[in-house]
């Protein structure tokens, strides 16, 4: 199978309900460019809430959907909550056509189109491989996870997955004590959610190499 690439397109949900729009799209542009230089990607911020984060492989795809998505609850307004809308498409990387007009991006595009009108924030549709049920599942199960988060579960998670650190090295981090961090990070349901998405990420790598 070919390289495949994954690209992110997203939305922030209700943003015209933002105070600080400033705030938010500074938010977007630093996260949006520390993803893409972690993963050696390229990522652009469009019509002020608008992005799209295009990575060179398809395995850390949904952990940055999550990522970007953990960073937006953490930093929330107190009565208003920031988070965004993310499709996540897997594909063959395309030569000899502009890159954005390439078949993933497309998909990435429709697929966010496709949930404006839904109660879902987060999907997955793999352009090279049939449809998965049990992968439809686990996507539904992060979406809904993220969904139920408060702004301390979003921050602890979101450091998480930046740093691979201790209870304790968080706590310090903080400036908490350590059954505080083992306290959101059990209301955040992280052994669960890091565990599928190291499945997913796992998934996705073995797939690129699949004949």
């Amino acid at each position: 199978m070919p390289q495949r690439i994954a690209v992110l397109t997203g939305d922030v949900i209700d943003s015209r309900k933002v105070d600080d729009r400033p705030g938010l799209y500074r938010l977007l542009d630093d996260n949006l460019a520390e993803l893409a230089s972690l993963h050696g990607g390229r990522a652009e911020r469009f019509r002020g809430d608008g992005f799209q984060l295009a990575l060179p492989r398809a395995a850390p795809a949904m952990e940055a959907a999550v990522t970007l998505r953990a960073a937006l609850i953490e930093h929330s307004e107190p009565d208003q909550r920031w988070d965004a809308r993310i499709a996540v498409a897997v594909g063959p990387a395309e030569r000899g056509s502009a890159e954005t007009d390439g078949a993933t991006f497309v998909a990435s595009g429709r697929a966010l189109d496709a949930l404006a009108d839904t109660s879902v924030h987060l999907s997955l549709t793999r352009l090279d491989a049939p449809v998965d049920p049990g992968l439809v599942l686990l996507v539904r199960y992060i979406d809904d996870l993220l969904d139920s988060w408060s702004a301390y579960s979003a921050e602890v998670v979101g450091l998480s997955l930046r740093h691979d650190a201790s209870q304790q090295a968080l706590a310090e981090r903080l400036g908490i004590r350590q059954p505080s961090v083992h306290k959101r990070l059990r209301a955040a349901r992280w052994t669960l959610l890091s565990d599928t998405l190291d499945y997913l990420r796992q998934r996705l790598a073995d797939e690129e190499h699949t004949p």
